[in-house]
């Protein structure tokens, strides 16, 4: 298991490296674009979708994807956009996580299914604008959640007493949390102090970008978007829960699917963007 992961990272890596530092943004956001399509066409069989239907899901994800792409979405200010997504994110995530596994079937499939191609429609295009900016802004944003992935792990191995949702994720803890939130808030001083001395001005980072505001608004912002992470974790771990699932898909071998992967980063991406917006 533990080889065929290795492998399979080592593979996306290959692909994803140098997509990511082409000159144009161009191969990164077609790329970014297949992924979200995969984890459309994951969502919809998540929600009860045949083959058919749950191709479908992904062609309409392209479709909507592509047409913004087209339309010129990609270098234009969306701060409303945003703001709006950064608030149903906010309000929508406590609302499931409240409601827990029982509830979601109860939403109507149609629905479910209309929900998660917005979110990820505005995850790609958060991305794909995050890559447009610039590399260091774009990978201050992806480090931050697996930053927090990687401290709530093993904060968690070594501290987790108290479980943060039992019937949802039992394997979470609080202690893993709160690891997690340490580990971003480190990465975000380093990361501000590595931008003041190699001079990134123009080029800044998402925590440089925030330090402009003050120490206090980089400090709340990266919790926040610490703490949204592990709600993207949690819904999408109840829904897997709800369909009786472990994985959203064998797409990615020794790591389920590409939803299993991008899960935090569905509310953080858009988050990242509208915290953008409000400090330019």
């Amino acid at each position: 298991m533990l080889k065929q992961r290795i492998i399979t990272a080592m593979v996306l890596l290959a692909v994803l490296l140098p997509a990511l530092f082409y000159p144009s943004p161009a191969p990164f956001c077609a790329l970014a674009l297949v992924l979200i399509a995969a984890g459309a066409w994951e969502w919809g069989r998540l929600n009860g979708y045949g083959s058919r239907r749950a191709l479908l899901t992904g062609a309409s994800c392209v479709g909507v994807c592509a047409a913004s792409w087209g339309g010129g979405l990609l270098r234009q200010p969306l701060p409303v956009l945003w703001s709006l997504a950064g608030g149903a994110w906010v309000l929508t995530g406590a609302w499931l996580l409240r409601r827990g596994v029982a509830g979601w079937p109860r939403i109507p499939q149609n629905l479910r299914v209309a929900g998660g191609l917005l979110a990820l429609w505005l995850a790609w295009l958060a991305v794909a604008q995050a890559r447009m900016i610039g590399i260091n802004f774009l990978l201050s944003v992806l480090l931050l959640v697996w930053v927090a992935d990687i401290f709530a792990y093993f904060a968690g191995r070594a501290f987790g007493r108290n479980k943060l949702a039992p019937a949802i994720s039992p394997g979470k803890s609080w202690e893993g949390v709160w690891g997690g939130m340490a580990g971003v808030l480190v990465l975000a001083v380093a990361w501000v102090w590595a931008d003041a001395a190699a001079g990134q001005a123009g080029a800044a980072s998402l925590y440089t970008r925030l330090a402009a505001g003050g120490w206090w608004l980089l400090l709340t912002a990266v919790l926040f978007m610490a703490a949204m992470s592990v709600v993207g974790d949690l819904v999408e771990s109840l829904i897997k829960r709800s369909a009786g699932v472990k994985d959203s898909s064998g797409l990615l071998p020794g790591h389920g699917g590409v939803l299993d992967r991008v899960d935090a980063l569905l509310p953080t991406l858009p988050l990242a963007m509208m915290l953008a917006s409000l400090t330019s």
